[in-house]
């Protein structure tokens, strides 16, 4: 959702933050703002638009100042407009605020304050809980710290805040619950932000807030403790992460470069785990919970987006070769349909960022009812790692752009590792072909980039259905959740409908839309369900449809049918998923490029949704 930058130093602190602010625009760009305490008292600057418009608003003014926070907001309460932007200062000026969350009893709290003289100016959760933290601190004579705490008691709902006091120049709050906020260490100055890419441009050394704790910080160090004053030894996580990661590496957005990017982010992927001359799987992270997954009663995946299409793939992956029954679950209907739950289940929570809300509230449930929970996600030191009893991290790198990609390959990957080597724990894996699976494993980096070598041609695909209104997505087995990722990412960039479907269900209702404007890709590799795909798309042709066919290298029937074909390399059906989605990225990018759309910041969506 929104970004939060913070700085406390002995540094300018505008610099600091609108270059954090830019890192972290795919989390939020409706509006963005900056709060800077100088000399001259507090200066607060915000505006509709992205963080480019708050710079050119700013040009030529004076925000010096060694203590400033910033915010990008992804609106929740209230319209995007200059009001509404962050920072949120309190009525009588003593507390600037910045949020990332909902206040969901901001209705109740707003009614008492205006019983008690106060007066808004915004339409946001936020300003109530700027001139709540103000009344405790003005009404029962608290420090500004206790105030923050005071509030933060009253509220129910998510935040990760970053606040000034005006009477206390001299330090920085941030405060954490359910939504992410990071505290960089440096010698003589601290950073506060909602992920680590704002931040290890100048330290490597972080602490994640956990839930309820408040931290207060100043040039001379840095105090945390919970709501209720008990103090906490926080744990300092050293990040391995390249600035220059995050940098478009010259490509013209961050969805192509990482689209690119995934013959390196999979065998990052696979690195220490995959031993391709001995033919074996190591997962370390999740070595002490084997025998306990081994001998699951079932395996529940929950996710969201395009985690839940990875989960798709697993549940594939794991009935295959583990031979353990599985469900996938949408992370949000899990966890309010009062689902049955037992101790001898596993959960396995897929999130790149490793702070969506929907899952980390389906890992809490789950822990309730006693079952092992396993976490998927690509972010050190998140709440889902924090939380989960173990877990695989993707090592994907940083991915900006909204849509995901790289995260979904690297996720399918690790699914993949699970459950060969389940497989082969349990028994239902012979050697041979265990070897066979790892050597699939191991060459697909470069079979992605023998795809990635077609992007011209993919390109002219694209532009021949640039203008589509609607398309539709078809796949069988292991394809079907490919179809239903290729048609998400279509919605997501370039704002045509898109609907993914199983092949065998396009004659119960689907096929009723197609005409000679309606694009139809297939995905029709020559796998076991070959000759069915070709009579969908025989049926397909019949009435008049467009189609774009993915086939394997070397295919010649569906070439005669087909308006366009696309070719991948041949591999094992199991890891066709890894190879078959990449030109379908490239077709929603390239269409999203000649519609004029922005690729990296879609209308109406923010990277991770750490709020309801």
């Amino acid at each position: 959702m929104c970004g939060i930058v913070g700085y406390i130093g002995g540094r300018s602190a505008w610099p600091i933050i609108v270059k954090g602010l830019q890192r972290l625009e795919y989390r939020g760009y409706d509006s963005a703002g900056v709060a800077v305490i100088n000399d001259g008292g507090l200066l607060v600057r915000k505006c509709k638009g992205k963080v480019a418009d708050l710079v050119q608003m700013v040009k030529g003014q004076d925000l010096s100042g060694s203590v400033g926070i910033g915010h990008t907001r992804w609106a929740t309460h209230g319209v995007p407009n200059d009001v509404n932007a962050h920072p949120h200062t309190s009525m009588n000026g003593k507390f600037v605020v910045v949020h990332n969350g909902i206040i969901e009893n901001y209705r109740e709290i707003k009614a008492r304050l205006v019983e008690k003289g106060y007066s808004f100016k915004s339409q946001t959760d936020t300003e109530v809980l700027a001139n709540l933290i103000e009344s405790f601190y003005l009404n029962e004579k608290l420090t500004a710290e206790q105030a923050v705490k005071a509030a933060l008691r009253r509220v129910i709902g998510a935040y990760g805040l970053g606040i000034i006091c005006t009477d206390e120049p001299g330090i920085l709050i941030a405060a954490r619950k359910g939504s992410p906020i990071a505290i960089g260490v440096a010698q003589g100055e601290y950073f506060l932000a909602s992920d680590a890419t704002p931040i290890v441009e100048y330290t490597d050394q972080l602490i994640y807030l956990d839930d309820e704790q408040v931290a207060v910080l100043s040039s001379d160090g840095y105090t945390i403790s919970n709501l209720n004053d008990v103090h906490v030894d926080p744990v300092i996580t050293h990040v391995d992460f390249d600035a220059d990661n995050i940098d478009k590496g010259g490509f013209d957005h961050y969805m192509l470069k990482e689209i690119h990017e995934q013959p390196q982010s999979i065998a990052d992927t696979m690195r220490g785990r995959v031993q391709s001359e001995t033919h074996t799987i190591n997962l370390g992270g999740i070595a002490d919970a084997m025998p306990r997954l081994a001998s699951a009663r079932r395996i529940i995946v929950v996710a969201c987006g395009t985690s839940f299409h990875a989960g798709l793939v697993g549940e594939y992956l794991f009935e295959q070769f583990a031979r353990i029954p599985v469900e996938v679950e949408y992370a949000s209907e899990f966890r309010y349909r009062d689902p049955i739950i037992n101790d001898d289940d596993v959960i396995i929570a897929i999130s790149q960022s490793g702070e969506t809300a929907d899952t980390l509230a389906a890992i809490r449930m789950a822990h309730e009812k006693g079952a092992l929970v396993l976490g998927v996600c690509n972010v050190v030191g998140s709440s889902i790692a924090r939380e989960t009893d173990a877990g695989i991290y993707t090592h994907a790198g940083p991915e900006i752009g909204v849509a995901s990609t790289k995260a979904f390959t690297s996720q399918v990957v690790v699914l993949a590792m699970m459950a060969f080597a389940l497989g082969r724990r349990r028994g239902n894996i012979d050697e041979a072909t265990y070897a066979s699976l790892i050597d699939g494993l191991v060459a697909i980096p470069s079979l992605i980039a023998q795809v990635l070598d077609s992007e011209p041609q993919i390109r002219e695909v694209s532009r021949a259905y640039q203008l589509a209104q609607n398309a539709i997505y078809l796949g069988r087995g292991y394809l079907y959740p490919v179809a239903l990722e290729g048609a998400l990412k279509l919605k997501e960039i370039s704002y045509v409908h898109a609907e993914g479907y199983p092949a065998a269900e396009m004659k119960h209702g689907p096929i009723a839309l197609i005409d000679n404007c309606m694009p139809v890709f297939v995905l029709a590799t020559h796998d076991k369900f070959y000759d069915k795909i070709v009579n969908n798309i025989q049926e397909v042709k019949a009435r008049r449809g467009q189609v774009v066919a993915i086939v394997t290298k070397g295919d010649c029937e569906i070439s005669k049918m087909a308006d366009y074909v696309i070719e991948i390399p041949e591999c094992d059906d199991a890891l066709l998923p890894l190879v078959a989605v990449v030109p379908l990225q490239l077709i929603s990018y390239y269409v999203a490029v000649m519609r004029g759309c922005n690729v990296d910041q879609p209308r109406n969506l923010a990277k991770s949704v750490t709020v309801e």
